[in-house]
């Protein structure tokens, strides 16, 4: 059961937006450093893209300039995708980041080939512009990406962190976007990295 058994349309568009739509399933099967609230294991690819999309409909009120929700959302839920092929990158693994753009290029290659010409340009161009991290619209997705992981860290006992023996500089230095879009939820994180250094969670 599986690919092998899917039955065409008899339209070629449509068979390729289906295909890659089952495609994308494989998210499901990608894990992240992330621990679920419950403790029972790592969140998927696909789940932490659901909860940073639903949190980018929350916070937009903390931000300095108004970004397109809808546009975020988008980056949010396509973000990821790459990763099907390319595999998660641990943000503090120093090792594994300075091979991760090579790859994702690659992933992307391959992944957006397989929509029509100009979906798969319209979401590749979405994941470029959020990792490039320029526009409003990127920034705001940008800082709920970086935010959720953090989140999950403050009510694991700083799970991933411990596990990766992260330093607060590391933290403080992925958390700037955010330190500079939205500085009031960034104050926030500054008591929760005290906390963290003081508690263990995290190394000074």
């Amino acid at each position: 059961m599986g690919i092998e058994d899917f039955l065409s349309s008899g339209n070629p568009r449509l068979d390729s937006q289906l295909r890659f739509s089952a495609e994308i399933d494989k998210m499901t099967g990608i894990y992240r450093r992330t621990m679920l609230l419950s403790g029972e294991r790592r969140e998927n690819d696909a789940e932490h893209s659901w909860h940073i999309a639903v949190m980018a409909l929350l916070f937009k009120e903390y931000c300095v300039e108004e970004p397109d929700v809808e546009r975020a959302v988008k980056m949010l839920v396509v973000h990821d995708l790459i990763e099907i092929y390319a595999g998660d990158t641990f943000a503090y693994d120093i090792e594994g980041n300075s091979s991760k753009a090579e790859r994702e290029a690659k992933a992307a290659n391959r992944l957006y080939s397989q929509l029509p010409s100009e979906q798969g340009a319209e979401l590749r161009c979405l994941w470029e512009e959020f990792d490039a991290m320029e526009t409003v619209d990127a920034k705001y997705a940008a800082c709920m990406d970086r935010l959720q992981p953090l989140l999950h860290n403050t009510l694991t006992e700083g799970h991933t962190w411990r596990e990766g023996s992260t330093v607060r500089a590391q933290v403080e230095e992925r958390m700037k976007v955010i330190k500079e879009f939205m500085p009031e939820v960034y104050e926030w994180i500054r008591k929760n990295l005290d906390r963290s250094v003081e508690t263990g969670w995290l190394k000074a």
